[in-house]
């Protein structure tokens, strides 16, 4: 294996790349599109905790209407807590983006995709590996694949780096026989 290294302080090993893989077009992140996606992400995974506000208006507004503790004050707390909670992650987020750790994340990379890794090259010589455990779940969005490592990391795969639609059958394929897509 040769050694090759994304950083100074990270030493990568890369496998020989396999010739049936799949070749990308070289494609950095949008950090605008980083911060729509990993909110989006953060809503689908935390949904389940937007009943606990709405648990709480429906028991003030019980008390309030049988007329044992009326107030208002408790409407509002509940809304700038939400507010605030949001505005919270929106800030982690953008606060990556900015991030010297996270700059890898928001480089220009081409990727190849094969059944036991991908392989993200930042030029022909250095680059990273991405084993296909170390992916929680993928998305398929009207434009891209979103294949998630963790909350706030990800990575972004737009229909127009792939070469051919050939090529996209292929990584659907993959990402099926990982059985992280779905037949419909």
């Amino acid at each position: 294996m040769a050694k090759v290294s994304v950083n100074k302080h990270q030493p990568v090993y890369q496998m020989p790349t396999n010739p049936a893989a799949v070749r990308t077009k070289r494609y950095a992140l949008p950090t605008k599109k980083y911060i729509s996606i990993a909110m989006r992400h953060f809503f689908k995974s935390q949904i389940k905790w937007a009943a606990v506000p709405l648990l709480l208006i429906i028991i003030n507004a019980a008390i309030s209407l049988t007329g044992v503790y009326p107030n208002i004050w408790i409407y509002i707390v509940i809304l700038v807590g939400v507010i605030l909670y949001l505005l919270f992650w929106v800030i982690q987020f953008t606060g990556i983006t900015q991030l010297e750790q996270y700059k890898p994340m928001f480089e220009k990379f081409s990727y190849e995709i094969d059944s036991r890794q991908i392989l993200m090259k930042i030029n022909a010589k250095e680059g990273s590996i991405m084993k296909w455990e170390q992916i929680q779940d993928v998305y398929k969005d009207k434009d891209s694949y979103i294949l998630i490592i963790s909350r706030g990391q990800f990575v972004h795969l737009p229909f127009s780096i792939f070469t051919s639609d050939h090529d996209v059958k292929v990584f659907e394929r993959i990402l099926k026989q990982k059985e992280f897509l779905t037949e419909k």
